[in-house]
Order: C-alpha cells, then sequence, then structure tokens
C-alpha cells in the first residue's frame, strides 16, 4: 500500500466516524481492531481499551447517544508506510443541552491490508472534563474561586 491510499484510507475513516456511521467506520477496521484512549473512564465510561469490532461498535454508539453532532477536522496528518498520526480537532455537540464541546486529539492509527487495525489516541482529558462537567476542575482542585466556563 502506498503512503498516500493510506493517508486517504485514514481520512475517509475519520470522515465516516465523525458523520456518524459506525457500521461504514468498521467496515473500515479489521476484525481483531485494538483501540485505546487514555481518560479517566469513571467520567468518559465509553472511553479506554477496545479490543475487535463488537467493542468499539458500543463504544462509538455511546458516543452517539451522548451527542447530537460530531465533527472533525484533521489539520496535520503524517503517514510513514503502514503508521498515521494525525492531529484532530473534534466538536461534540452535546444532547442534554447543545453545548458545544471542542477539543484536540493526537491519534495514532496502523493499517493492515488497506484496514485499520490499532488506533492510540492521546486526549487533553484536564480540559475535557472540564467542559463535559462544565465546571473550573482546577480551581475546585486548588480551592480558589472557580470561574464560570
Amino acid at each position: 500500500m502506498t503512503e498516500e491510499s493510506n493517508r486517504q484510507r485514514v481520512l475517509d475513516f475519520l470522515d465516516v466516524l465523525y458523520s456518524g456511521d459506525v457500521e461504514g467506520a468498521l467496515e473500515r477496521c479489521t476484525d481483531d481492531i485494538e483501540s485505546l484512549a487514555n481518560a479517566p473512564i469513571d467520567i468518559l465510561p465509553h472511553m479506554g481499551h477496545r479490543r475487535g469490532k463488537a467493542e468499539m461498535r458500543e463504544m462509538w454508539n455511546a458516543v452517539r447517544a451522548r451527542y447530537s453532532e460530531l465533527r472533525c477536522e484533521v489539520p496535520i496528518l503524517v503517514v510513514e508506510g503502514d503508521r498515521a498520526a494525525a492531529f484532530i480537532r473534534v466538536f461534540f455537540r452535546k444532547s442534554i443541552n447543545q453545548r458545544m464541546v471542542q477539543f484536540d486529539i493526537a491519534g495514532f492509527y496502523t493499517l493492515r491490508d488497506g484496514k485499520i487495525s490499532q488506533i492510540r489516541e492521546i486526549i487533553d482529558t484536564f480540559d475535557l472534563v472540564q467542559q463535559l462537567l462544565e465546571r473550573d476542575v482546577a480551581a475546585i482542585l486548588t480551592g480558589r474561586r472557580p470561574e464560570p466556563i
């Protein structure tokens, strides 16, 4: 596989996933897909380690249930052979109050036979948790007066 075709495969995967087509995203993954997103699973139970299409489907459907709108921008995507690294800016609209949550992900992908076989995501979960809880977590932790977010 060429790097250019792998680049397009990752972009297509992200487009399909963030459009809400979970089954379409799964078609672009190997059967033994493995994903790891470091996150506090007490607050973000759909994150963490997942293996196989059934677990990925469950995770992505949980995300779709919490957010009425998902979209992403990929300003940087670097591909070397069967590996890709992407800087992804994500926008989720919370279903509960329609508030927009915006955060960045560093996504690392491994492809095998033209499909995604591994996903590793690094997220600024501190910022994300503040936005989800709509609280100034730093103020709570340091004891200073919280400012509205």
